[in-house]
This record gives structure tokens, sequence and C-alpha cells, in this order.
């Protein structure tokens, strides 16, 4: 059984490498273009907070990132969602 399994393992094997290697006319090399509107976004880098508990159940956090509007919104949810009942 098992010999039969690696026989057909092998022909598939083969018969994809083929495939793979099978050249069909002409091929051209790809093509990359600039677009100047997408080349000028630079991604916005994610917020990291450090959460910290001291022995008295107290919460203080360090809150770094580019946009200081996501940085005082990340701030105030923290203060809201972290307040004593």
């Amino acid at each position: 059984m098992k010999n039969i399994r690696l026989i057909l393992c092998a022909g598939t094997l083969l018969f994809f490498a083929h495939a793979c290697t099978e050249s069909k006319g002409k091929q051209e090399g790809p093509v990359f273009r600039q677009v100047p509107e997408i080349a000028a976004v630079k991604p916005e880098k994610p917020l990291k907070i450090k959460l910290k508990r001291n022995a008295k159940d107290d919460y203080s956090w360090e809150i770094s990132g580019d946009s200081v509007d996501e940085i005082v919104r990340a701030d105030e949810k923290l203060r809201k969602g972290l307040r004593a009942p």
C-alpha cells in the first residue's frame, strides 16, 4: 500500500514539474510601473501601548505612535475603560 502511494505521489510530482517548466510561446519579464499617488502614501504605524499594573491594582500606560490624535483617543479610551467602578 505504501509503495502504491509513493508511486502515485512521484507521478503527480513529475506531472506538475513538467507542466510548470513547459513554456508556451514568448514570455516577457514582469513590468513594474510607479504610480506617484501610491508612492507618496506612507503607511501609518500602529500605536504601541504598554499597560502596567502595580501592587495596589492601579494601572498606568505608555503610548507611542506617529499620530498625536490617535494617541489622545487611545489615552481617553484607556482612562474610561480602566476607571474603577
